[in-house]
């Protein structure tokens, strides 16, 4: 098994040829800090408002080699957080959020038949299962709260029988709900995908220049000491938007990890699972897993470590404990896999939002994008129709959705954050475990487990 900080997605999309970093002072129109989805799509929305902008995105590494890169692929709507939309800003705004998430999956999928990017998209939407008892039902209010809002047909029941006619493992139990608005790619091959279209527009890409410094007058200030002057910035780089003044209690960070099979086509058939359709259980601490269109398995566990802060550590993308319990976890929900060969394991940090929703906004001319919480695919599409348009000041709907300028809700600070995270991320862990056991946890567990609820933050799933 090949464990590497950026794992199977991006060895197969294969190398590209780095960009040079930035050396000089210069200037621009707009200078976009990150090159992940976020920065990418701002990037190509600007050129598409104003193909005349001056727009240089800086990258500390590789462009799409970092958390947009090596993720699950799935692309998500923000339905199946309409009750939490509901709860802070009413239904009449909840809906508009989910119908513009809803039409960035979209619009992935009709970008790549566009620009001849075969990212594997497939719109096969996406069930979420129970893999214990303690989790049947627990779709319940989703589905009630899109039945209220007038969208029954964004979360549909499915029986027991159709669940297994979906996919057969032994684990599912009690049914589930299809999200059939969503999609799935390969992560790696649409975001080198969209770093070569947005190059080919004209966007001006330096990598390997780490930013250390945004003054809200769109200054940026790299680590080697060259210095970007733009009329406006967007800050874009995930989980380290903590490591920049003004971000530090804005969000929190954990590590999820994945494993892939060698190609098992026998398995999948077995299984029945010939849709496509991506898959989540019902945990806390999910597991997501999806099939490939080469034949393998993948499954990622978002229950690895926390970060400290907005600063990087290689405990984030490199994490045995986390990949032997993802690795366990595939085999429980398709024990055909027992014997046969787990690839690659990979894993990295993500940036977790205190409300389980993306944050958009701006701190002088300097604009934001963060807190995917791992569900970053689809909504950073939408993200960059928002930050192109803040940095060009056209204010309109995309600008006036629920996700800009929100309710501030913050983390709690260092070391209390690192501290009070990795104790209750511990306690799901061990509630989970019991759940898959047919256990009811101790009360201790059970109490630091509810924790984050009852501080009135939505942790993921």
């Amino acid at each position: 098994m090949r464990h590497t900080r950026y794992g199977w997605w991006l060895e197969d999309a294969g190398p590209v040829e780095p960009a040079p970093p930035l050396e000089a002072d210069t200037t621009a129109d707009v200078a976009v800090v990150g090159g992940g989805y976020l920065g990418l799509w701002t990037a190509w929305q600007l050129k598409q408002l104003d193909p005349a902008v001056d727009v240089i995105v800086l990258e500390a590494e590789l462009a799409g080699h970092g958390p947009s890169g090596r993720n699950g692929g799935f692309v998500s709507t923000l339905w199946d957080d309409l009750p939490i939309l509901r709860e802070r800003v009413g239904d009449a705004r909840a809906v508009e959020v989910c119908r513009a998430s809803q039409r960035a999956v979209r619009s992935i999928g009709a970008w790549c038949d566009e620009r001849g990017v075969d990212a594997w998209y497939t719109p096969s939407g996406t069930m979420l299962v129970a893999t214990s008892d303690a989790q049947v039902g627990d779709w319940d209010d989703l589905v009630a709260a899109c039945r209220d809002v007038g969208a029954p047909e964004e979360v549909v029941p499915l029986s027991a029988d159709e669940v297994r006619a979906r996919c057969a493992s032994p684990l599912f139990r009690g049914g589930g709900v299809l999200l059939p608005s969503s999609a799935n790619v390969h992560p790696a091959r649409l975001s080198l995908g969209l770093r070569r279209e947005v190059v080919a527009a004209g966007v001006r890409l330096h990598e390997r220049t780490r930013v250390r410094r945004v003054e809200r007058d769109a200054v940026v200030h790299t680590s080697g000491g060259a210095t970007v002057r733009a009329g406006a910035a967007i800050l874009a780089v995930n989980s380290a938007t903590a490591s920049f003044a003004g971000y530090r209690l804005a969000l929190g960070v954990a590590s999820s990890h994945m494993v892939v099979t060698e190609p098992v086509p026998d398995v999948i058939e077995e299984l029945g699972w010939s849709g496509g359709e991506s898959i989540a259980d019902c945990r806390t601490l999910l597991h997501y897993l999806r099939t490939t269109r080469d034949g393998r398995i993948a499954l990622g566990w978002g229950g690895g470590r926390m970060g400290v802060g907005g600063r990087h550590s290689d405990r984030l993308d490199l994490d045995r404990r986390a990949v032997e319990t993802a690795r366990e976890g595939l085999v429980r929900m398709f024990p055909a896999l027992r014997g046969r060969r787990v690839t690659h394991a990979w894993g990295g940090p993500i940036d977790v939002s205190p409300t389980h929703l993306p944050i958009f906004g701006s701190r002088g001319r300097v604009h934001h994008g963060f807190g995917f919480t791992g569900n970053g695919v689809g909504p950073t599409y939408l993200g960059g129709e928002i930050l192109a348009r803040l940095a060009l000041d056209r204010r309109d709907a995309t600008t006036g959705l629920a996700l800009v300028e929100p309710d501030r809700k913050l983390m709690p600070p260092e070391p209390l954050r690192w501290a009070g995270g990795s104790a209750i991320r511990a306690a799901l862990v061990r509630r989970d475990a019991a759940y898959d056991d047919s256990r009811r946890p101790d009360p201790l567990t059970d109490f630091v487990a509810s924790l984050p609820r009852r501080l009135g933050l939505h942790l993921p799933r």
